[in-house]
């Protein structure tokens, strides 16, 4: 496992030779890094900034080969916009998210954003998701996890009781000003919110213990509905609880 020294000695090498790339005109601490909740676990999250002309699969090439002469064994993109996050894991499971922006998209998109060096722009902040799409996820989730009990899909049924909890948890964090994406709020959530919720974890691989926790999903999904639109939750509570028979 990483210590907190070998993470941040790596990303103080990582911002020098950003500093040394001439492609590279501006570097940002994202993350966890940025708004001051670093922890034991955390991992490095660094955004670049690339000049006009740079080639960004060239870019791309030359420090994903330093990555690995870091002790990466694997890696993913991420592509938002232009711009292209590459995530490495590295032995001893630290995670190191490099995310490369062509010109006119390096800048704060959320408050998890410190500039080390060069000129951000500013760009449009990302939303959390709107209520409305949370609602129809979850209902979503509930017709699929009724359709999946019925036919017996009982791994698949579970996945779905999962997601269905999940996205009331995502609503509630909406309702409280807490992240609502990745389940980043759900812990900061008051515990009237989440012990009922408790009792919507699937404890046995049976039908009737999921439909046991999708009642309890879908009586926590009708709570958070109406703190959204009394009118909508009143039209959705007859057909939600049917799914929950």
């Amino acid at each position: 496992m990483f210590t907190p020294e070998e993470r941040d000695q790596l990303r103080a090498e990582l911002v020098a030779a950003a500093r040394a790339d001439p492609r590279i005109q501006g570097a940002a601490l994202t993350g966890s890094a940025a708004t001051g909740l670093q922890d034991r676990w955390s991992d490095i999250d660094l955004l670049f900034g690339l000049h006009p002309g740079s080639d960004l699969p060239s870019v791309l090439a030359d420090w994903t080969a330093r990555m690995y002469q870091h002790g990466a064994v694997h890696h993913l993109d991420v592509p938002f916009g232009g711009t292209v996050y590459r995530v490495f894991l590295l032995q001893g499971g630290l995670q190191v998210d490099l995310g490369f922006a062509p010109e006119g998209e390096f800048g704060a998109r959320a408050p998890s954003f410190h500039l080390l060096f060069g000129t951000a722009g500013e760009l449009p902040k990302v939303s959390p998701p709107p209520a409305e799409y949370l609602i129809g996820m979850a209902w979503l989730h509930a017709v699929h996890a009724r359709a999946c009990i019925g036919r017996g899909k009982l791994w698949q049924g579970e996945y779905m009781v999962s997601g269905l909890r999940d996205q009331v948890l995502s609503l509630a964090c909406l309702r409280y000003g807490l992240p609502a994406l990745q389940g980043r709020g759900m812990d900061r959530l008051p515990a009237e919110v989440t012990q009922p919720l408790q009792s919507a974890l699937v404890q046995r691989l049976e039908a009737e213990e999921l439909r046991r926790a999708l009642r309890v999903a879908v009586d926590a999904l009708l709570i958070e509905i109406q703190f959204v639109d009394e009118a909508l939750a009143a039209r959705l509570h007859e057909v939600l609880t049917g799914l929950a028979r």
